[in-house]
């Protein structure tokens, strides 16, 4: 008896899972949509270039349409006036999806209303890195041609934004030089370095390939390109050894690629955050440190730009300057973003000697230090820390001084000063705000003060 029971249960599930599956065979068939996923290749069956379209909505956001032809393009679900994201990955090694992707799509479709499509050239970008780079010009001319079957519905070219990724980034900029430089927009993630940093503009991408063209570097000493790219280049954390990615051979693959695909891993967090990613318009990455350049006011007019989705990445500026380089500091994992403070300490004399101080911001859940450095026979030193939380949520602040270690005699064992601090981007309308009395620093002893500021 049981064991009729059980074979009658076995037999209603599987006509229930016949029906289920007709249904969504049915379901199918009626939408026209047939769900493709990007190709794995192999050393063997990689080097020949073998692209495919796929495309992603806000009604199939996890469901890549495959386009094929111009009938493809028109009888799909692309939509015309809708604004068109196209996704270019990079070199894999391995011939495998880029783990990467559904993560940047599903960002995209959840923020705005557009065509998505992802550009798998998974074949031509397996086994040896130089025979993809021979494929980058062939690919740029299929995207190129696919765009022009784009613009004939159509699209318009400044509707169209290519991301690029590695060297999929030096890719966007060869299609967006087949098409005059009028596409509106390349966003560049970690572009790719060897073969590209001494190349010509007319070889990688460069401002001129885009009305508007922004560049992320987080891996500038290794995989990526180390000079500017696109009119904002934003060098986090000075383009190189990102915080959170390993510093050990022993990770493994992880020590390799960590800080190459955090523009990558940066770029999805922007848009999947309302915390803002800003940068700052700098000359060098010691001189951003060093709290030389607050405000975004020279070359921006004091709009700072912006990792994310914004127009012109929120710069207020009807003509861009050309390969703008911007500094910003991030966290070590998502959201990655951070707050920017200008931190001083003033001394009351001047020393013969370097003054070095510990600055550690603490709140409720968080804990941020940096160290000012006052040079010899200066009153001043100045530093930017970075802190997790906003500068009204930071509820104390503790300063320790280093004395110097010196052979022929002891530094002096305390110091007397100011401490000051302001939140960036700090300019005519923004002061500093000040501890209102002089402190009284040991030497190796952590003082904390109260840290009164009121959020807007």
């Amino acid at each position: 008896m049981v064991e009729d029971l059980k074979r009658l249960l076995l037999v209603v599930l599987a006509v229930l899972w016949l029906l289920s599956s007709a249904q969504a065979g049915n379901t199918d068939r009626l939408s026209g949509h047939h769900c493709t996923d990007f190709q794995t290749a192999n050393f063997l069956r990689g080097s020949k270039l073998k692209v495919q379209f796929l495309l992603f909505t806000s009604s199939s956001p996890s469901c890549g349409e495959l386009i094929l032809a111009d009938d493809g393009i028109k009888n799909g679900s692309f939509n015309s006036s809708s604004e068109t994201k196209i996704i270019i990955h990079g070199f894999r090694a391995l011939g495998t999806k880029p783990s990467w992707i559904e993560g940047l799509v599903q960002a995209i479709l959840n923020t705005s209303w557009v065509n998505v499509i992802a550009v798998d050239w998974v074949y031509g970008s397996t086994g040896a890195y130089p025979s993809a780079v021979e494929n980058v010009t062939q690919l740029a001319l299929s995207i190129s041609q696919f765009i022009s079957k784009l613009l004939a519905l159509g699209v318009s070219r400044t509707s169209i934004h290519i991301i690029g990724v590695s060297l999929g980034a030096h890719v966007g900029g060869l299609v967006g030089h087949f098409h005059g430089g009028q596409l509106g927009r390349i966003t560049a993630l970690d572009p790719a370095g060897p073969k590209y940093t001494r190349a010509s503009p007319e070889e990688r991408l460069d401002p001129g390939d885009a009305l508007f063209v922004e560049a992320i570097h987080t891996d500038a000493d290794n995989f990526g390109i180390r000079i500017p790219v696109g009119h904002i280049d934003y060098f986090v954390n000075g383009g190189k050894d990102q915080p959170g990615c390993p510093r050990f051979i022993s990770a493994g693959y992880n020590y390799l690629i960590c800080d190459h695909m955090r523009a990558v891993h940066l770029y999805i967090s922007a848009l999947k955050h309302s915390c803002p990613i800003v940068g700052f318009p700098c000359a060098s990455h010691q001189e951003f440190l060093n709290g030389h350049c607050l405000d975004c006011a020279e070359r921006f007019l004091s709009s700072c730009p912006r990792i994310g989705l914004l127009e012109q990445a929120g710069v207020n500026m009807s003509k861009l300057p050309k390969e703008v380089t911007v500094y910003l500091m991030t966290g070590p994992s998502a959201p990655f973003c951070v707050y920017h403070s200008l931190v001083e300490f003033h001394l009351q004399k001047k020393r013969s000697t370097v003054t070095s101080i510990e600055i550690t911001f603490f709140s409720n859940s968080t804990k941020d230090t940096a160290k000012i450095t006052i040079p010899t026979y200066q009153d001043m030193g100045k530093r930017l820390l970075a802190h997790q939380v906003p500068l009204c949520q930071i509820n104390s602040v503790t300063l320790k001084y280093i004395p110097r270690k010196r052979f022929w005699r002891r530094d002096e064992p305390s110091i007397v000063g100011k401490f000051c601090v302001a939140p960036l981007p700090l300019n005519s309308s923004r002061t500093m705000s000040c501890l209102p009395w002089n402190l009284t620093l040991p030497s190796k002893t952590d003082i904390s003060y109260d840290l009164p500021t009121t959020c807007a």
